[in-house]
């Protein structure tokens, strides 16, 4: 018989309460009693997902239009240094922590790596209930992490790194369905957050460094049947296959789907990036390649493709284009835009116009070093390349940003008060890529590629957060770090107040969200690479993020001690989840 282990404490510095709690149970054992705050559960309507209340986190980035952005105004730049712990829970896994705490009327649900969910009862830091879905041994995942989960009516939805789709029982963390959206064996994973809307719950899969087709399917939220798939290369036949090569390739072109969209319910389209091609050379698969490196519109009832935007063709730098644009309407020339911002990967600041259908270009400028695009086409944002920036098959090439890209996959944050964004960017990183023939297998590696990456000569520093005007177009502050890099995805808050982590120094931040002056800083466990959250219980207001360091913040800090030796330490790992209160 296997125990359960559970272990309270309380930390004197800050009066931390500390939750380890290790939740296995017997087969003989009943399964336990449902605590009473599941037991009044509200289920999650369509409506709430609309227009959420302002004490819940219900998605990913709390609303459709992935602002990223919570109302509640009780923590200000007056008080926000009197932020400290109410309570940490470890999560009992290591590696890269990057979901969202969700919370719906008082019950926090978080996924973790090592495909587990959590439910906790988020004023107290009690453990609810844990599912768990062991991973067959020869799984393939080069990302083992989850960014978060759904939540609808009275159920859980949770995407598994072996490509199946969980409808979770909300209040039990029961199984009530499972599905398999792919094979895993050809390479296909999934990391990202399902998205619901119009009746369905929504998915992509990763997979471009294994030669995968990337998609976005959806499927009912009843019987998990799939209802329609999207795929976001071409076959034959389709609109876009013309700008493949003729034959197979577009079987294996990449343009996977790992970072969860957004939603525009006056259309009903949702918006997704989209990876890179395979193999990551674009001499190998001539042509633009739609719709690798874009942002795709789908109309939610169909699955057809409605519009797209290629932020650049034929990519050849690994740069995969995956965070979705968040939904914005701003100024341009006394001109309300319906917009689409996207801090991009590529290293320029996307400003589209969303329609019911096609996406207009308006205007793109670099955030961060870029030697690549020497212009952009003023009417549809083409970018003319500079060809010695672009590596191809034996042949060795520089570019900057580096393959990481000026912003990764941490989201970007609006908020309407200020009328900013905000941005975890990567300055002053540049790499070098050279490629070679590759032949597809499979589930093996295919990206046909050797890539270096360095710092630019005289920087002096490498992570900024950087504050955007979305009516001007022009940066208005940057807060910058001397000896780390940027992986904090970033909450801005109705009371001034902008919260990001993302730094090997383990620190999670507070900013003046329009002076962008460093308020408050607290250490936690590990680096901050999770999406933080903010709730109300009882009136109080709470901040909310998952602390664990790894996946491709441990890689990039491997290359920097690399090139840098000494000035980069390592980060501990292990996850945990902080929230915090003004107290």
């Amino acid at each position: 018989m296997r125990q359960v282990k559970s272990l309270c404490g309380t930390v004197a510095a800050g009066a931390v309460a500390l939750v380890l709690m290790t939740e296995t149970a017997s087969a003989q054992q009943p399964p336990p009693p449902v605590a009473p705050i599941l037991k009044n559960y509200t289920p999650v309507t369509a409506e709430r997902l609309k227009k959420p209340e302002d004490r819940d986190w219900l998605m990913v980035r709390r609303t459709y239009d992935g602002w990223g952005y919570s109302p509640l105004d009780q923590i200000t730049p007056n008080n926000v240094n009197r932020l400290q712990p109410v309570w940490v829970f470890s999560t009992g896994v290591p590696n890269g922590h990057e979901a969202a705490p969700m919370v719906n009327n008082g019950v926090m649900f978080v996924a973790t790596p090592g495909g587990q969910v959590i439910a906790i009862d988020a004023k107290t830091g009690t453990n609810l209930w844990r599912y768990r879905r062991p991973l067959p041994e020869d799984t393939i995942v080069l990302h083992p992490t989850s960014r978060g989960v759904a939540l609808y009516g009275d159920k859980v939805f949770f995407a598994t790194n072996d490509a199946m789709l969980v409808a979770i029982d909300a209040r039990t963390g029961k199984e009530v369905w499972v599905t398999k959206v792919e094979e895993n064996k050809n390479g296909y994973y999934i990391t990202l957050a399902p998205l619901v809307a119009d009746g369905k719950v929504m998915v992509g899969a990763s997979g471009g460094e294994v030669g995968v087709r990337g998609f976005v399917a959806a499927y009912d939220l009843d019987s998990g049947k799939q209802v329609w798939r999207a795929y976001t290369v071409p076959a034959p036949g389709e609109p876009g296959n013309e700008t493949w090569p003729r034959g197979d390739q577009w079987k294996t072109g990449g343009a996977s789907v790992w970072v969860t969209g957004n939603y525009d319910p006056e259309t009903n389209l949702a918006f997704w990036g989209t990876g890179n091609g395979g193999p990551w050379m674009g001499d190998q698969r001539p042509g633009d390649n739609l719709y690798t490196a874009s942002t795709i519109a789908i109309d939610v009832a169909t699955g057809k493709i409605k519009g797209y935007h290629q932020y650049h063709p034929n990519d050849s730098w690994d740069w995969d284009e995956v965070s979705p644009p968040i939904l914005v309407d701003y100024q341009r020339n006394g001109k309300t835009i319906k917009g689409l911002i996207d801090a991009a990967r590529d290293g320029y600041l996307w400003f589209l116009e969303r329609t019911d259908g096609k996406i207009n270009f308006i205007e793109g400028k670099p955030f961060v070093k870029q030697n690549v695009f020497k212009s952009l086409d003023p009417k549809t944002g083409r970018p003319d390349v500079d060809p010695a920036h672009k590596p191809g098959t034996g042949k060795t090439a520089d570019f900057c940003p580096s393959l990481w890209g000026g912003k990764n996959w941490p989201p970007i944050a609006f908020s309407p008060k200020t009328r900013m964004i905000y941005i975890p960017a990567n300055e002053n990183l540049c790499g070098t890529s050279i490629g070679r023939e590759v032949e597809y297998s499979p589930g093996r590696a295919y990206t046909g590629a050797t890539t270096t990456l360095y710092i630019d000569p005289g920087a002096d520093h490498i992570g900024e957060v950087q504050a955007w005007s979305v009516d001007t177009g022009k940066r208005v502050w940057t807060h910058t770090y001397a000896k780390s890099q940027n992986w904090g995805p970033m909450l801005a808050t109705g009371g001034g107040v902008v919260f990001s982590g993302g730094t090997n120094d383990r620190m999670f931040h507070g900013f003046d969200a329009s002076t962008g002056k460093l308020l408050w800083e607290f250490p936690t466990n590990s680096g901050v690479t999770g999406q933080p959250t903010s709730f109300m219980i009882d009136g109080k207001q709470y901040i909310a993020v998952q602390s664990g360091w790894g996946i491709d913040a441990r890689a990039m800090q491997s290359r920097l001690n690399a090139v840098s030796p000494g000035n980069f330490p390592e980060v501990p790992e292990g996850g945990a989840i902080w929230v915090f209160a003004i107290k």
